[in-house]
């Protein structure tokens, strides 16, 4: 397929209904057709076709600066791309490498690193999971144990990282490790980047609700790994893991998740012939203003994103707010359903019927990305100067 009427020197020079409708006419055009409103994360197999067609066109990284391989759009541009994209029901192919770890080689990565790794992130020769959270170290992220110690030219790594995004898939992790167990416990942290196949990581996927291995746990038992593996300096991973966190915590704050479940409440309503009742109609109603009110919040936080302004702590509401509406959207959701709650598929086959994929998914969209209670705490201690 030719792709080169999607191509542009430079997309900001266009007015933003014009980039909106190239948006558009990208994804009618470019998007497979049955792996469009996925029910859940897709695995890279089914997932890779979508991810060549963004890497072919060159819409893969649309942050990215211009000179990276990426689209370079400023922001404006950038919320335009991501609301069409949702809107559209695109599925998310994976992108720990394009949304997290990129910008982050291109902020503080060695020249080396950059030439290295970049091309190969938008090749998808290189997939990239995140290895954040442990067992003793989920919400209290800075209380890792993962040990890496210096040996000769090589990081000697040991320890365990839990609930990795679809780590099965993936061939490289960037890891937060600690490489000084004297300092300060945020003070002792690394970034480091490893190759999955290196001897001693093994992967153990974790079996869900749904009976999906989304999530894993990764083991690193004696993993050698080159010393100019270790992004920016020793011992300042805390710092740049903070900036990964404030940037997962905007697009998780998106309206996005909430949105899609009312509109599929909406379809169980008209599905049960419960529209119009006024139970039904009470409930759709509330939900919606507190959308609109969310979205309101989100697009006034964008806005100062546009501006390239600072974001502060108050982006921690963006996710506690989505993330509760989200959740009681789909209890009430399946509580229409009743005994068809029981199944995991939609409902007659119908794609757009069911809610309990996404009831479970709520479930734990208020644990990832930080927990409701360390939102509650940041901002009870960032904006109203509480204990």
């Amino acid at each position: 397929m030719a792709y080169e009427s999607f191509r542009r020197e430079d997309y900001n020079a266009l007015g933003d209904d014009e980039f909106r409708s190239l948006v558009r006419q990208f994804l009618a055009e470019n998007h497979p057709a049955d792996i469009r409103h996925p029910a859940k994360r897709l695995h890279w197999d089914a997932a890779a076709p979508w991810y060549m067609i963004l890497s072919e066109t060159g819409w893969l990284a649309p942050a990215w600066p211009r000179a990276h391989g990426g689209m370079g759009l400023e922001p404006s541009k950038h919320l335009i791309y991501v609301e069409e994209f949702e809107r559209y029901g695109a599925s998310r192919a994976p992108d720990h490498g394009i949304m997290l770890l990129g910008p982050l080689l291109i902020r503080y990565g060695s020249e080396e690193q950059k030439a290295r790794f970049l091309p190969r992130i938008l090749s998808g020769d290189d997939i990239w999971c995140q290895g954040y959270s442990e067992p003793n170290a989920g919400s209290d992220l800075a209380a890792l144990r993962t040990e890496a110690v210096l040996d000769g030219n090589e990081w000697v790594v040991n320890g365990q990282k839990i609930w990795t995004t679809l780590a099965g898939d993936a061939n490289s992790i960037f890891c937060l490790v600690r490489t000084d167990k004297s300092a300060k416990k945020q003070e002792g942290i690394s970034f480091l980047l490893i190759p999955m196949d290196t001897p001693g990581v093994t992967v153990r996927p974790i079996i869900n609700l749904e009976m999906d291995d989304e999530f894993s746990e990764v083991f690193f038992d004696d993993v050698r790994v080159p010393a100019e593996n270790i992004v920016g300096n020793i011992n300042q991973g805390w710092t740049m893991a903070k900036e990964l966190l404030g940037f997962e915590r905007i697009f998780l704050g998106s309206p996005r998740q909430a949105a899609n479940a009312l509109a599929k409440l909406r379809r169980l309503g008209e599905f049960y012939g419960l529209t119009g009742s006024p139970e039904f109609e009470c409930h759709y109603v509330a939900f919606s203003m507190e959308l609109e009110d969310h979205q309101c919040l989100f697009r006034q936080i964008a806005d100062r994103l546009r501006r390239g302004e600072n974001l502060g702590p108050e982006v921690s509401f963006l996710k506690l707010n989505q993330t509760t509406l989200y959740q009681r959207i789909t209890e009430y959701g399946l509580h229409l359903m009743a005994e068809d709650g029981a199944l995991l598929h939609p409902i007659d086959g119908i794609r757009d019927l069911g809610m309990v994929s996404q009831f479970m998914n709520a479930r734990a969209a208020t644990i990832y990305g930080g927990t409701s209670q360390v939102q509650k705490n940041i901002l009870a201690k960032n904006l109203l100067d509480l204990p």
